[in-house]
């Protein structure tokens, strides 16, 4: 429900701000005072293209701002999608236009682009007027229609289910085929790299092992003349050390040092460590030289590993990649890849059963719909030419035609409504058949029908009633009152039959200053409203008989309205 709206230096309009509540809101007016202006402003949350000579004043910025009450509409998902706060009771939305027709659209003070303005403005006010009723004209809404009649929104949305779940089968089926497809294509040349990658039979941390081994290999001779020379020195067996040896000498400190235990208190301690020492020394002279003597200094072993290190980066290089583990995870890949190629037709046929099994199911589904549409046909075909009978239409036929089509989003029927309003003239499109009046006055014949079956934006009527008089006048006025039990409905309409079932009245008018001319809105007061409706049936010679006529009209149309 539109709660407030709010418009700035747009047009005529300085600054107006309307606090609106349910039921129907009548807006009245002289001609030209201003009444479409409003709408033209509000329009512009709907996305209507800027217009920088709608810029009253050029040194300030156009704003239209309007406030609705969500709580009914379910909008939760629409806000989690375009990450915009969501507050489950109010949302504002707000257009800007600078003077150089540059615009700028919020959601509850987030910064939006225009189309996601316009996709939520549209599922919260609906606009009609004799020009703009096209809507009517759409098979998808029509169709929406006969839904919001059958009551099968827990079927529809079972069948969506059942077909976005298809869909989704049949979208794997199609890349499985593909990916299959593409896979035998390119066999050969997988094989190919997989071989050459299984050949070489990597494992994790080659690369470090083959580097420590090119480098011992590289320097065998140096290592092992090294090695060699410590190990045997320290143990004294070659001649250049055999007079006085490290061991030697480490032996016979032990040996000196023992000759003070019992003489002083650490003399055991030491003796200990050194002969502990004259051991690690004993187990570091056997290593070094059965190391020296585990080096094999074969020229053909350095060359085996320099020839694996090659083959090891020229895999990474042709692969892209940087590191003996990636080319094992390659190797798996290609492995896997293989795999699916060998057993790619017995895995599509298994995605060819799931799709059939949920087509066959969405399809159950989507017949079951098509069912109750077609039994919402016929009762909304006759509720239809019955309200627009009363309407003044008292000529029209209306059909829904059904016909069947590919399985979509909303099952598998595309729907036509074929009107006729003349004797003996053969139902066609809407589009084709209808003027603007007569199109006005089914759409609301058909806001009558669905407004007690779905939850409507707020339906705004730009005087549909425009051609009409009398007692069909007064019927209008009866079904927006109707309509307006369910959802709220503001109206700009001439004709005082309508405006007597207002429960708000607003009136338009303009004044005119040195510099410019103004249009201001008023709230009506009770007695104001009985003011107007008389203005409204006898001119601007306001008489006491034309006022009692006014009591007596809002009285006919709601006894609680006025006394």
């Amino acid at each position: 429900m539109l709660s407030r709206l709010f418009i700035t230096n747009y047009a005529l309009i300085d600054t107006i701000e309307l606090n609106l509540t349910p039921g129907l809101t009548i807006i009245t007016g002289e001609t030209g005072a201003g009444k479409s202006i409003i709408l033209g402003a509000l329009s512009l949350l709907l996305g209507q293209k800027a217009d920088a000579r709608s810029v009253r004043d050029p040194q300030r910025k156009t704003v239209v701002e309007a406030t609705f009450d969500i709580a009914a509409y379910g909008l939760q998902p629409f806000f989690t999608e375009h990450d915009i706060d969501y507050d489950e009771h109010e949302c504002l939305l707000r257009r800007e236009v600078s003077a150089a027709g540059r615009s700028r659209a919020f959601i509850n003070d987030t910064p939006v682009q225009l189309p996601v303005l316009r996709e939520l403005a549209t599922q919260l006010v609906d606009i009609h007027s004799q020009h703009s009723n096209m809507l009517l004209a759409k098979p998808q809404y029509q169709l929406t229609i006969l839904d919001a009649i059958a009551h099968d929104a827990p079927l529809l949305a079972q069948y969506a289910t059942a077909y976005n779940a298809y869909r989704h089968a049949d979208a794997a089926l199609q890349q499985a085929i593909a990916d299959y497809e593409q896979a035998r294509a390119d066999e050969d040349y997988t094989r190919f790299q997989f071989t050459q990658l299984d050949e070489l039979q990597l494992r994790p941390g080659e690369e470090a092992e083959l580097e420590a081994q090119q480098l011992r290999l590289a320097n065998v001779g140096e290592i092992k003349e090294i090695l060699n020379s410590v190990g045997y020195g320290l143990q004294g067996d070659e001649s250049e050390y055999a007079q006085d040896s490290i061991m030697e000498r480490l032996d016979n400190f032990v040996h000196e040092m023992s000759k003070l235990e019992g003489k002083l208190v650490e003399a055991t301690e030491f003796t200990q460590r050194l002969r502990s020492a004259s051991i690690d020394l004993r187990d570091l002279c056997t290593t070094l030289i059965n190391l020296a003597d585990s080096i094999d200094d074969d020229p053909s072993l350095l060359e085996q590993v320099e020839q694996r290190q090659h083959a090891i980066y020229d895999l990474k290089r042709k692969h892209n990649v940087d590191s003996v583990e990636a080319l094992i995870a390659l190797h798996d890949t290609l492995k896997e890849r293989l795999g699916s190629i060998e057993g790619g037709e017995e895995h599509i046929n298994e995605l060819r059963e799931q799709v059939e099994t949920l087509r066959a199911q969405a399809l159950d589904l989507a017949q079951q719909l098509s069912t109750k549409r077609h039994e919402a046909a016929q009762q909304f075909e006759q509720q239809l030419v019955a309200q627009a009978h009363r309407l003044g239409l008292k000529n029209m036929v209306g059909h829904i035609d059904f016909a069947t089509v590919e399985m979509g989003p909303t099952g598998t029927d595309a729907v036509e409504l074929l009107l006729a309003f003349n004797r003996n003239q053969q139902p066609m499109p809407v589009r084709d058949t209808a003027s603007g009046g007569e199109i006005s006055r089914v759409m609301l014949c058909i806001k009558h029908i669905v407004a007690q079956s779905m939850q409507l934006p707020t339906l705004i009527l730009d005087e549909v009633d425009t051609g009409v008089s009398g007692e069909v006048a007064g019927m209008m006025g009866e079904m927006m009152a109707a309509v307006a039990r369910n959802i709220q409905v503001i109206t700009i309409t001439h004709l005082p039959q309508v405006a007597a079932h207002g429960t708000a009245h607003l009136k338009v008018y303009k004044t005119d200053t040195a510099q410019s001319t103004i249009t201001h809105v008023d709230l009506l007061d009770d007695e104001q409203h009985v003011m107007e409706i008389a203005r409204m049936l006898s001119g601007k010679q306001l008489g006491q008989e034309a006022i009692a006529n006014a009591r007596a009209l809002i009285n006919s149309c709601n006894p609680k309205s006025a006394s």
